[in-house]
């Protein structure tokens, strides 16, 4: 049976909690998800905070290790950055498509470039805009 212990967020006791079943199924989904946007494993391990690349790689397989409160953010957020483009784009393609186009609001970067600064800021950044583009569900 899994563990069922908690990742948890001491400077931010309201903050999500997950249980590492639960960080296993996000590590799942945003394996599924960089390879639909069609991401170097470079790419990937710095969206993830810079992780071994070998580490990535190991997560492919699906052997999963710890996970520090840092990347299961990053993971939470990547997640909410798909589940928006879901909500906004019918053609699921082009929701995918859209990481990787400039956008006028990002100066002309893409998400993607705005993403790839390295920071768990710089996924917020982009999530926040996307959440903005949805309005209040």
């Amino acid at each position: 049976m899994p563990s069922l212990r908690k990742i948890e967020q001491p400077l931010a006791p309201g903050g999500p909690k997950f249980t590492e079943e639960e960080v296993h199924a996000m590590q799942r989904a945003v394996i599924n998800l960089f390879e639909r946007w069609q991401l170097t494993d470079e790419q990937a391990t710095l969206l993830l905070g810079d992780i071994a690349k070998r580490t990535y790689q190991r997560w492919k397989t699906r052997h999963y290790g710890r996970v520090s409160v840092d990347l299961a953010a990053r993971l939470s957020n990547l997640l909410g950055i798909h589940k928006a483009l879901r909500l906004l784009f019918s053609d699921t393609n082009r929701g995918y498509g859209w990481v990787k186009r400039a956008n006028h609001d990002f100066g002309g970067k893409s998400a993607l470039e705005i993403m790839m600064g390295g920071q768990l800021t710089d996924l917020m950044r982009v999530r926040r805009y996307l959440d903005a583009q949805r309005g209040n569900w």
